[in-house]
């Protein structure tokens, strides 16, 4: 099946990413892994006519508002984020109005048109840089609580707080913590900031999924407890294979990352089934601010 695919996506002039939080094989079959938001920016930057995305829909979405002049496909529409449907542009623009239309800080974990109606995203990487950028001295941050309360704790300006968080991330409590650290004593714990704080005060260092891999990558410990969905455990292993990585919790699994399978990537080169293309008049809007934070950088 691998093979098959290979060979379609050559015949097509395809590249095929996949998130780190995809399955072993989908990671496999993939010519490029990492966050979201990175493998579009490196998407763009290639010859292929056609990007076969293995993520989630607000992914694809990105990868279109990025790429126009490709083709971009979601093997599988169905794979969706609970956290993207927790805001809509509609309650975005009432809730920005009430609050004197102050400056709309979007996560990247957000549909384009929620994106089209903020003025600038961040990542979970970068979410300190973009805040401190804002010449305002208040800002509203949608729609992770969590990892708004987490800029909050890094900035001295006033974060407005959405109520939406990432389900299995915000389910990761500090008892799970304990009970990982009991079972492996040496090891150092990694937390994504879509944790809760009580979480996130219990980490020995707080990165996004690519900066974990690093973190790893360039630490001197050998044991790691990984506070993020599951998925990170076969790239950051396959990274760093001299070391050990334990999960602060196995009930950190994203279905809707896990909904992906090799027939559906077949299937979709095959028929340019499950593509996913953002309206011009939204996507421009988007562009611009995904733009002003990649011009941040």
């Amino acid at each position: 099946m691998k093979e098959i695919i290979r060979d379609l996506a050559q015949k097509k002039n395809a590249i095929i990413l996949a998130h780190n939080y995809q399955p072993p094989e989908i990671q496999e079959v993939a010519d490029l892994c990492g966050d979201s938001l990175e493998l579009s920016i490196k998407a763009a930057k290639t010859t292929a006519d056609i990007i076969v995305f293995c993520g989630v829909h607000f992914m694809a979405e990105t990868a279109s508002i990025l790429c126009p002049d490709k083709t971009v496909l979601l093997p599988n529409p169905e794979a969706g984020c609970p956290m993207a449907d927790m805001v809509t542009p509609e309650a975005l623009t009432a809730r920005k109005k009430a609050l004197g239309n102050i400056p709309v800080i979007t996560y990247v974990n957000s549909s384009a048109a929620v994106k089209a109606v903020s003025d600038i995203c961040c990542t979970s990487a970068n979410v300190i840089d973009v805040v401190n950028a804002q010449s305002a001295d208040e800002v509203l941050m949608t729609p992770d609580r969590n990892l708004a309360q987490y800029a909050a704790g890094q900035t001295d300006k006033k974060i407005h707080l959405w109520d939406g968080f990432c389900p299995f991330h915000n389910n990761l409590t500090p008892e799970d913590v304990a009970a990982a650290r009991q079972a492996h004593p040496k090891a150092i714990f990694m937390a994504h900031p879509e944790c809760p704080p009580e979480v996130l005060a219990l980490a020995d260092t707080i990165q996004s999924t690519s900066g974990m891999i690093r973190y790893a990558k360039n630490s001197t410990h050998r044991q790691f407890i990984i506070g993020t969905e599951v998925g990170l455990l076969y790239p950051i292993s396959k990274a760093n294979p001299d070391k050990q990585f334990f999960p602060a919790s196995e009930k950190m699994l994203c279905k809707d990352m896990k909904k992906i399978r090799l027939e559906d990537i077949k299937n979709s080169l095959e028929t340019l089934s499950g593509e996913i293309r953002v309206p011009e008049h939204i996507r421009k809007n988007a562009l611009g601010a995904v733009q002003k934070m990649i011009d941040l950088a």
